[in-house]
């Protein structure tokens, strides 16, 4: 006979349950919301892998442990973790933490449902249509489709798949039998999940065109013309341009205007990857940067970065409204979507999207949203803008700090050039040099736990430093503390 105990925890005791679980938000409290956003504190612990694990016992055993070695295991983690809600954390183009959308995800994931269909999930998939339906009016549509995909890279992917199936509907079932040679265009500043997705469809990367940039990193329409007709004159069919509002690494906003007249006389499909970009459109006063995006046929745009929605909140809007989503990626999986329920099968959305069990993205964006209203996160975006200009000025005063270029966005990029390397710009070996003091300062602040900055090489530049301003909770204290920080890094190099 099955035992009646509930089994809410391993000795089947609730209240035993209950005790583990406010420990543990407790322990969060303290760990990652009080110490993890303090500037006294460590970005992180490093530790090489090997201690690491030694550190953890990873392994896993098959005897269970009592709660309070599970509680200190859980203090273990946040330790020796990355905290990426610390106002030192320069390092992505996510970071900081806002109260509300942490409140968001921790009904989400106490709920624990998947947003498939109404009867299993009833408030999200309405409020995902509501949160989806603010950000397309942001856009500029009244109308359309869309949904909350696993990340910014699974919305660009699902853009090139619906642009593919709206032009060549058969090869859903016939799949690349259905298809002409095909290419699709993006600038050489797009994000690698362009190639990415046409590799995973089977397109290949050689489909993807490489479009040529300005010295700013934005796409040349012109060259895009060009480029178009090369592909048709070799027998191969153009089908989507993927414009970028807000590259990765310069931060650069493509002249979309242009872009869509181009697709417009070849009658191509404009996605826009608004991923990082796409929050400047709640700010009256610099979302003239995405001008011409109400022409786009769809656009990627993650909350979880400039506005700290929390990873991941990452949407694909659609001006379609024909219902191409779920024609697209549809299979009408008679034990979910069962076509003679007693509500509007209609809101049943999951078969929009490639996945089946699809987690709830939308309830953290909700909340924050009505907790700030469009005004406050209008004035996030606004106070990033302003703390990244505040940062380029004192970066000017300093000597051994060199600008990339004067940015338009909030990513601020620059070399630290170090005293043994001043005034010596004319040396045969100074570009080779100057490309090393990033990886090694880089090294220095993560082992110190000071701060964390990300650096990369661009084309013909050596490594430079890629300074990203989200965090909303960013001072000037905060500027002038990195500045600080790599001179007193980079003083003996």
């Amino acid at each position: 006979m099955a035992d009646s105990k509930p089994l809410f925890s391993p000795d089947g005791d609730p209240m035993a349950a209950e005790a583990l679980l406010r420990d543990v938000f407790g322990i969060v409290m303290d760990e990652v919301i009080r110490k993890g956003t303090s500037a006294s504190e460590k970005v992180c612990e490093w530790k090489e892998p090997e201690e690491l694990k030694r550190l953890l016992d990873l392994e896993l055993r098959s005897e269970g442990e009592a709660a309070e070695r599970i509680l200190a295991r859980c203090r273990e983690v946040i330790h020796y973790s990355v905290k990426t809600c610390h106002p030192h954390f320069f390092n992505q183009l996510f970071s900081g933490l806002d109260p509300h959308s942490l409140a968001g995800r921790i009904v989400t994931e106490s709920l624990n449902t998947s947003q498939y269909t109404y009867e299993i999930a009833p408030v999200f998939v309405l409020m995902e249509e509501e949160v989806l339906k603010k950000l397309r009016s942001l856009v500029g549509w009244s109308s359309g489709d869309g949904v909350f995909c696993p990340g910014g890279s699974i919305s660009n992917m699902y853009a090139v798949n619906l642009a593919r199936y709206q032009r060549y509907p058969d090869c859903k079932q016939r799949g690349l039998r259905a298809l002409p040679p095909l290419a699709l265009f993006a600038s050489k500043e797009c994000h690698y999940s362009i190639k990415k997705g046409a590799a995973f469809l089977g397109l290949g990367t050689d489909s993807v065109r490489v479009v040529k940039t300005d010295e700013r990193g934005k796409m040349i329409p012109e060259d895009l013309e060009r480029q178009i007709s090369l592909a048709e004159a070799e027998g191969i069919v153009p089908f989507l341009v993927s414009a970028t509002s807000g590259t990765t690494v310069l931060g650069a906003f493509d002249p979309l205007e242009a872009i869509a007249d181009v697709c417009q006389r070849h009658g191509l499909w404009l996605h826009v990857d608004a991923a990082w970009g796409g929050s400047v459109l709640l700010s009256q006063t610099h979302r003239h940067l995405l001008d011409g995006i109400q022409r786009a046929d769809s656009v990627a745009w993650n909350p979880h970065k400039l506005l700290t929605a929390g990873l991941q909140c990452s949407a694909l809007l659609l001006r379609d409204t024909s219902n191409l989503l779920r024609r697209c990626h549809g299979s009408q999986a008679s034990y979910l979507f069962q076509q003679d329920k007693f509500y509007d099968v209609a809101l049943d959305t999951g078969d929009k999207v490639v996945q089946c069990g699809r987690r709830v993205d939308c309830l953290k964006l909700w909340l924050m949203w009505k907790a700030q209203g469009g005004q406050g996160l209008e004035r996030r975006v606004d106070q990033a803008f302003a703390l990244a200009w505040y940062l380029v000025e004192e970066l000017k005063k300093r000597e051994g700090f060199e600008l990339i270029m004067e940015p338009e966005f909030v990513n601020v990029c620059f070399w630290f050039v170090p005293p043994s390397l001043r005034g010596k710009q004319e040396s045969p070996d100074y570009s080779e040099r100057l490309a090393k003091v990033a990886p090694v300062l880089k090294e220095r602040m993560v082992k110190e736990g000071s701060m964390m900055i990300g650096y990369q090489p661009h084309g013909t530049r050596g490594n430079f430093f890629r300074m990203v301003v989200a965090n909303p909770a960013l001072t000037r204290a905060d500027m002038d503390f990195l500045l600080n920080e790599l001179e007193r890094l980079g003083q003996d190099l």
